[in-house]
């Protein structure tokens, strides 16, 4: 059901800001939008169809420069569509963990990954109270909203904390917190439909 309703909803195309990755995105959001809740879903908005600006910077961070993650543990947590985690794996990360709470997400993910030529682990699951260790956590917008700002940071300040790279890219959202180091800035294109925008300035920050 999660396969049918995805290749329903989407279709292949390559990323505008990563033309080397193609993921199955919607091409008419709000549709997209309105065919989840009109099926009585319990599940979250579809951010796994699209391809958010936070992601997007993460991905193109990670893809420049691969030294960041190649031969080490990746965790793309909120992973949406799994953009940032199929760029990782590119560039050589191994093993890659794709994480989200929706079903669908993983889904989208998994397709996705299998779309570019790419292996990548995915788990179901709320890990904000997990301490488990990775070379790298990447999140690509997070901080959306004040209750996710709230349980995010804690989990990627510790996981800074215990030595694992921590990089996280945000458009400027209502609930960026500070102290972040700033590691790249670019300009994003993004879904006008979403973002009322056609161009987002989106950082990579690192959380320390």
């Amino acid at each position: 059901m999660l396969s049918e309703f995805l290749h329903a909803h989407t279709r292949l195309a390559p990323v505008p800001f990563l033309p080397e990755i193609s993921l199955w995105q919607a091409e008419e959001p709000i549709a997209l939008w309105e065919a989840t809740e009109a099926g009585g879903s319990s599940q979250p908005p579809p951010f796994w169809a699209f391809a958010w600006a936070g992601g997007q910077a993460l991905a193109r961070h990670v893809l420049d420069d691969p030294d960041l993650v190649a031969g080490r543990s990746v965790l793309d947590l909120a992973t949406g569509s799994g953009l940032v985690a199929v760029a990782a794996a590119r560039a050589g990360a191994a093993p890659v963990t794709a994480n989200d709470i929706d079903p669908f997400s993983l889904a989208a993910a998994a397709a996705n990954a299998a779309a570019n030529d790419v292996t990548i682990e995915t788990v179901e699951a709320d890990l904000l109270d997990s301490d488990d260790k990775y070379g790298v956590v990447l999140a690509g917008d997070v901080f959306y909203s004040r209750e996710m700002a709230g349980r995010v940071l804690p989990f990627l300040r510790r996981a800074a904390g215990r030595g694992s790279l921590v990089l996280v890219g945000d458009p400027g959202r209502a609930y960026l917190p500070e102290g972040l180091i700033r590691r790249a800035v670019y300009d994003v294109p993004v879904s006008e439909a979403l973002e009322s925008v056609a161009i987002r300035r989106t950082t990579v920050w690192q959380v320390t």
